[in-house]
């Protein structure tokens, strides 16, 4: 009986997880039929040098799902074997980009290859939201969504809060009003590119003037830039949000800009090279979210970068755990020869 658990406390994926995997993989590989009696908590638990708690809760899930049934006096019985597409999931992403994709692919691949995932897009418009979830409302068993709304978003958060709390999950940003016992794995906008500069301030402080580049056609969190002027302020830096950088923009030695999009990034650098300013000791360059191509451009852009691959992640575990915390998604600043 013990042949059809699989657990390897190397991984990093949690045990109470493998438990649930090994149940319904064997199910799938017919090793494990209706009827079958499975390890008790106290023999799993001793089996595999596991904490009672770790296999109650893999238990308790897999009673949840109606995959297994207690009996008592006598144990745990397999109840049904119809586990294919255990979790039917929603995604709601404001856009596509490469950032999101790295949140989608981390999100599927951890959920399994058994989960059906779809993903629609709202565009940021509370009447695009609105129509999916008229078409999707009662279609699948959660719904992750990326609150982020330009046009109709009033109409839009009272949508997302009749959600059922166990089935909502936000990701990216957290609604302050939304119910508590919802889930969420969020980026705090303000607080995130205040600690990010003041971790780099040692290097910000040879600069006389900060500049965030802060778009004004795409829409990015205003938080962003509020936590930019708190910094800002709070240190002494003379400062400016400009909306972009095109060939005409001016920039002088002694300047450091934040930058959100990549085209600004290109105009910054290629306005750098006219004026014969060297990255990192006449200009500094911070820009918004890491990518392969930013470690070797210029011997290294520095970045301020949340983990969207973790975020994924995170967002997955959450369900397989039926879990209905908020988590912080980790940011950081990383320091490379551009500042």
């Amino acid at each position: 009986m013990n042949q059809i658990f699989e657990i390897d406390c190397e991984r990093k994926t949690p045990k109470y997880i493998q438990i649930i995997n090994s149940v319904t993989k064997s199910i799938k590989q017919g090793k494990l039929k209706k009827g079958d009696r499975i390890l008790s908590i106290n023999e799993l638990s001793a089996a595999f040098y596991l904490s009672r708690d770790t296999v109650q809760k893999a238990y308790d899930m897999l009673e949840d799902r109606g995959i297994i049934l207690p009996v008592r006096g006598k144990g745990f019985y397999i109840n049904r074997t119809d586990v294919s597409g255990s979790y039917r999931v929603l995604l709601l992403f404001n856009k596509i980009s490469n950032y999101k994709k790295l949140v989608y692919n981390s999100f599927v691949d951890t959920l399994g290859k058994d989960a059906v995932v779809d993903l629609k897009i709202h565009h940021g418009s509370g009447k695009v939201f609105e129509s999916l979830m008229d078409t999707y409302r009662n279609d699948y068993d959660y719904y992750v969504v990326m609150p982020h709304f330009y046009e109709g978003a009033d109409d839009a958060f009272k949508l997302i809060k009749r959600l059922p709390s166990d089935k909502l999950i936000l990701l990216d940003k957290e609604l302050d009003d939304t119910k508590e016992d919802c889930a969420a794995v969020y980026q705090d906008f303000k607080n995130d590119i205040i600690s990010a500069l003041e971790s780099g301030k040692h290097l910000l402080s040879k600069y006389k003037k900060l500049f965030l580049v802060f778009p004004r056609v795409t829409h990015y969190p205003a938080e962003i830039a509020l936590g930019f002027k708190k910094f800002c302020i709070q240190h002494g830096f003379e400062y400016q949000v400009i909306s972009d950088i095109d060939q005409d923009t001016p920039v002088e030695k002694h300047e450091a800009y934040i930058v959100i999009e990549e085209p600004d990034l290109v105009n910054l650098i290629k306005n750098c090279k006219c004026k014969r300013l060297q990255a990192g000791k006449d200009v500094g360059i911070i820009s918004y979210n890491d990518t392969p191509l930013k470690e070797i451009l210029l011997d290294g852009i520095t970045v301020i970068s949340t983990d969207h691959s973790e975020m994924g992640k995170t967002a997955a575990l959450l369900i397989m755990g039926n879990q209905r915390e908020k988590i912080q998604n980790p940011f950081k600043l990383i320091i490379r020869e551009s500042l």
